[in-house]
């Protein structure tokens, strides 16, 4: 048995620790939990907890359908409240899934993610995120569709007080730092209701752990306030969406790869070819960074989020931004993509991101010319003169680009790969075919 298996061991005895949750989640980036008392863990170290993946979406098919989730002691945390059965704690780890013969499930997004990481070490990099995390807090969840009510009417970077939630943030970040998630800056958003919170980097691997946990703690959190927590990417009309802007680098040992002091932008010919890399497939990567038929109601002209294929420095209407807060800082030259939402399935979106970004490297793309045009404001007509390509307009236009890329199969496995987009079809068909409040709003009165 190692260190850390003892350390999880000694943790429970010491702090009475009744059950112990193992984390994993499925292939469309849903969290699965389950429960097993402390007297169970050592087994579950040596043999793994044995469950049946055809319940799972994504996982395996009926004919095998026998998988093992195997506890990674590294992500061992103590839950950060008491349980109601007399006041006792539970702990959380996550999971690698394994098949029986303890070979990785290919179905495993943090297997997923493990194997891009895998082929970013060979190349000599580590890969360090740090997201920027927004969401909406809720009076309530109605019932009827109908547009929900925000908790506050605050607006960017108010000391706004919630009528319920007064201390919110507060209550969230702390849980969180209780867990080892460190948290950099929060705020209020633009829109009523709307928060950010920004988590301080770290690997990729920790960091869609990381994410997946911040996601579980704030909506729990929320509940203890009286409020409801939502990461959906778009869920008002008339106020911006939800995004998690994704700060991006890579270092060779202790040396920021995409740094240069001599540039203009500070940015390396690695970090330029990484960029690029993230222009070239950015149209067939959005079907994971931005996976719900919602994600494309943010991803609009004038609702603050990208639409065009671009980057810049101070441009906050590119795709990808090169943030200039540290000029000549080593360490925090980075680049920014801004596509992502707080919705998608961070091992996943972090695995094409530096899919995409090392096969600009592997190739030597070429960066063209930094944007810094008002992007947002520009028609149609101006964009194509430009040569600006857009983003995917809807769910079904990016399933297409994903169907037709060369790059994702291989950065997220076939099996991932085919069930991602039969799911996100059947999405997408469903959406279409449903008849919506607007058209009977609009159109049964005239027609």
């Amino acid at each position: 048995m190692d260190r850390q298996q003892e350390f999880v061991l000694r943790t429970l005895e010491e702090r009475d620790i009744r059950f112990v949750r193992l984390w994993f989640t499925d292939v469309l980036g849903f969290l699965k939990s389950v429960a097993i008392a402390p007297a169970e863990l050592e087994g579950a170290f040596s043999e793994g907890i044995g469950f049946d993946g055809s319940a799972i979406e994504g996982f395996a098919r009926v004919y095998e359908s026998d998988m093992i989730a195997k506890p990674d002691p590294s992500t061992f945390q103590v839950l950060p409240w008491e349980q109601a059965d007399g006041g006792h704690y539970s702990a959380r780890m996550f999971c690698d899934i394994a098949m029986p013969d303890a070979s990785p499930s290919w179905a495993d997004p943090r297997h997923v993610l493990r194997r891009q990481l895998s082929k970013a070490g060979e190349a000599g990099f580590t890969c360090y995120v740090h997201p920027e995390i927004e969401f909406y807090l809720l009076q309530d969840l109605p019932e009827d569709g109908k547009e929900p009510t925000p908790a506050d009417n605050g607006g960017y970077f108010d000391q706004a007080s919630h009528a319920t939630a007064t201390h919110f943030r507060r209550h969230a970040i702390e849980a969180l730092e209780a867990m080892g998630i460190s948290v950099e800056f929060s705020h209020h958003e633009g829109a009523p209701g709307q928060q950010e919170i920004d988590l301080r980097y770290a690997d990729a691997l920790t960091m869609a752990d990381n994410v997946m946990t911040f996601r579980y703690v704030v909506k729990e959190v929320a509940l203890t306030q009286g409020v409801r927590a939502t990461f959906m990417p778009k869920p008002f009309t008339d106020h911006p969406g939800s995004g998690m802007h994704t700060h991006v680098s890579l270092f060779e040992g202790d040396r920021n790869a995409f740094y240069d002091p001599e540039d203009p932008y500070e940015l390396s010919e690695t970090g330029k070819a990484f960029v690029a890399g993230l222009l070239h497939h950015a149209r067939e990567i959005s079907a994971v960074t931005n996976q719900w038929v919602n994600s494309y109601k943010r991803l609009i002209v004038g609702g603050e989020a990208p639409t065009a294929v671009s980057w810049g420095r101070a441009n906050r209407s590119a795709l990808v931004r090169v943030p200039m807060y540290s000029p000549g800082k080593a360490s925090s030259r980075r680049v920014e993509i801004r596509s992502l939402d707080s919705a998608c399935n961070p091992y996943l979106a972090y695995s094409v991101i530096l899919a995409a970004g090392l096969r600009g490297i592997e190739k030597g793309y070429e960066l063209p010319p930094a944007a810094e045009d008002d992007i947002w404001a520009l028609s149609e007509v101006e964009r194509k003169a430009a040569g600006y390509k857009q983003l995917p307009q809807n769910l079904g236009e990016a399933l297409t680009e994903m169907e037709n890329s060369e790059l994702l199969p291989e950065a997220l496995g076939e099996h991932v790969f085919d069930f991602f987009l039969r799911n996100k079809r059947t999405e997408w068909n469903n959406y279409r075919s449903s008849v919506t409040p607007y058209e009977l709003r609009t159109l049964l009165p005239v027609l």
